[in-house]
């Protein structure tokens, strides 16, 4: 199925909604990776990551169009090896979309750990490539497999990321953190009141929380508890730093 076909078929899927793997059972490699393409078109945080793994993805889907999925699955010893491929497309689908709906204070402090997850999913799914058999009867397999293998740009976060999540992470915040938070702020949510986006962050973030409870995840419970906290205690000053940009 070529790449334009299966964009062409994406918007039944609301892939807006899509918060977990289990909602992208049932389709396939080709598919996912498209829904992976759109999403990083979308995403507002980690840009160019999103950008860089939807590039690795589409080298692979130029190799995988050229194969039947449906008769993969049905060969006793393609299946699993393309289900654990499909299981890792399907991880990666919810990480971009995160980089469009997840709340913007979350992502800035996360930044690391989605750094690592895009590096980790892609070099879990190359893996997982590598074990389907029949891949290499592909026409001109060497060759796509080769630029799927010298496809390695790292990824990273960009040096303003770095400063806004050093002044976001603080504990005692300069006036130059409020301004630059202030600023972010503003760029994330345009023509909102401070106020009012902080109030979106902590609802955002307390759902989060929630759901990171629920996983047992308490690093991530501490680091998501002093955001809420930022966004209680901070907006004075933040509107405060807003004010003095325009005066």
């Amino acid at each position: 199925m070529a790449m334009a076909t299966v964009m062409g078929w994406i918007p039944r899927l609301a892939i807006g909604d899509v918060a977990n793997v289990g909602q992208l059972a049932g389709i396939n490699a080709v598919q996912l990776i498209a829904i992976i393409v759109q999403a990083a078109n979308n995403a507002r945080m980690h840009k160019k990551n999103c950008r860089q793994f939807a590039h690795h993805l589409k080298l692979i889907s130029n190799l995988l169009e050229q194969l039947n999925m449906s008769d993969l699955k049905d060969r006793p010893e393609t299946r699993e090896p393309l289900e654990l491929f499909e299981e890792s497309l399907r991880k990666a689908v919810v990480l971009v979309e995160n980089c469009r709906n997840k709340s913007y204070l979350y992502l800035v402090a996360m930044g690391w750990m989605y750094v690592n997850k895009f590096r980790d999913y892609q070099d879990e799914i190359d893996k997982y490539l590598r074990l389907i058999p029949l891949i290499s009867l592909v026409e001109d397999s060497r060759k796509h497999l080769k630029a799927i293998e010298k496809d390695r740009k790292p990824y990273t976060l960009e040096v303003d990321e770095v400063k806004v999540q050093e002044s976001l992470l603080k504990r005692d915040r300069s006036k130059s953190d409020s301004n630059r938070l202030s600023r972010q702020l503003s760029k994330r949510y345009p023509g909102v009141p401070l106020t009012e986006a902080l109030r979106n962050e902590n609802e955002m973030l307390r759902q989060e929380l929630q759901r990171i409870q629920a996983c047992m995840e308490h690093e991530h419970a501490l680091v998501i508890e002093q955001l809420i906290e930022f966004t209680e205690n901070e907006p004075a000053k933040l509107e405060k730093a807003a004010s003095k940009r325009f005066f």
